[in-house]
């Protein structure tokens, strides 16, 4: 029997809603705290197969969520398209050579560096119980292309969308290239153990209406029907974040199997017009987390009444806050868990 999570993504609506935490494995959490000191550089703790193993069960352990995300970054992709990757302290991630000023075709790939991840997947699934569901995950092509090309991260994208504008052939090669990698390391990810992936596009928002149909719409579409066609029963949750009155665009358009909500939609609009019976996932304020209280639990149950009648997990609007208290953690399942719909 699959977990309560893995049903619902599925389409089966229950009166107990599951639930995760995007970013659940990491930074809020005093024994991540600790293994991290231990082990080192972000990237050395993402390649130690037996440590990221222990890093994603840590919060299953603590709190029971439904749902298991493999813990990992979404660059990646880039790394095993031939990109070196570094992540600084205080710096965030650093990519080299940038594409905004070195051709896609001077990478030379290394898939190799996608071996890890599966091993860490199938170290995860092994020490998961038949009642939590396994989630991987890669980003969206728009989204990694913004690194790709800036070299790092950036407040608007600046590099990427004008790119975009500038040389579409270009740029198109750039986010084909990057989706061709996504689908083989989600099917790859799929064949170690995972149950379900999500297709993170954190940077959605930032694009015009007619760019956002073709640099996340059209990539991600390709991606889930190639996903969906080589695993079948598997199901793609497509996050977008910003999305904003495109969200339901999306939802039609990609034929993803369940949609991700951030905090900036309101779940009264969203349960009205995306697809009837698609399953969503959220959409929960990080910062409302972060502050507890009992406009926690009010916005909450708000949100619990609004997607009542679909199939609904519960999730953040995005990650959460490395300061998040614990305690809000604990109320925060403790509601969701004594809703009843």
């Amino acid at each position: 029997m699959p977990g309560l999570l893995l049903d619902t993504l599925k389409g089966h609506r229950s009166d107990q809603v599951p639930m995760w935490l995007m970013r659940q494995a990491g930074r809020y959490l005093p024994e991540y705290r600790a293994l991290r000191a231990e082990k080192g550089g972000f990237l050395e703790l993402v390649y130690d197969t037996e440590a990221a193993a222990e890093v994603t069960l840590q919060p299953i352990r603590r709190f029971g969520f439904d749902g298991a995300i493999l813990f990992s970054d979404i660059l990646i992709v880039p790394y095993a398209m031939g990109q070196d990757l570094t992540f600084l302290a205080g710096e965030g991630p650093h990519l080299s050579p940038r594409l905004a000023d070195h051709a896609l075709a001077g990478l030379e790939s290394v898939p190799e560096r996608l071996d890890p991840i599966y091993a860490t997947v199938a170290a995860v699934k092994a020490g998961l119980g038949p009642e939590t569901t396994l989630l991987g995950f890669a980003g969206s092509p728009w989204t990694v292309a913004t690194y790709m090309v800036n070299g790092e991260g950036s407040k608007d994208h600046h590099a990427a969308r004008e790119l975009a504008y500038r040389d579409p052939i270009a740029f198109a090669a750039i986010i084909d290239a990057i989706a061709g990698v996504t689908v083989e390391y989600l099917v790859g990810q799929i064949e170690a153990g995972a149950e379900a992936v999500q297709l993170f596009d954190s940077w959605a928002g930032s694009l015009a209406p007619d760019e956002f149909e073709r640099w996340v719409i059209a990539p991600n579409a390709r991606i889930a029907a190639a996903v969906q066609a080589r695993c079948p029963g598997v199901p793609v949750i497509g996050f977008p974040k910003g999305a904003g009155a495109k969200l339901a665009d999306y939802a039609r358009e990609t034929g993803v199997d369940a949609v991700g909500v951030d905090e900036t939609i309101d779940p009264v609009w969203a349960a009205r017009e995306l697809p009837a019976g698609m399953p969503v996932q959220g959409n929960l304020d990080p910062l409302l987390l972060m502050a507890g209280g009992d406009r926690l639990v009010e916005r909450t149950q708000a949100i619990l009444r609004a997607f009542a009648d679909r199939p609904h997990v519960f999730n953040l609007g995005h990650g959460i806050g490395q300061h998040t208290p614990i305690p809000h953690v604990e109320a925060l399942r403790d509601t969701v868990r004594a809703w009843r719909g």
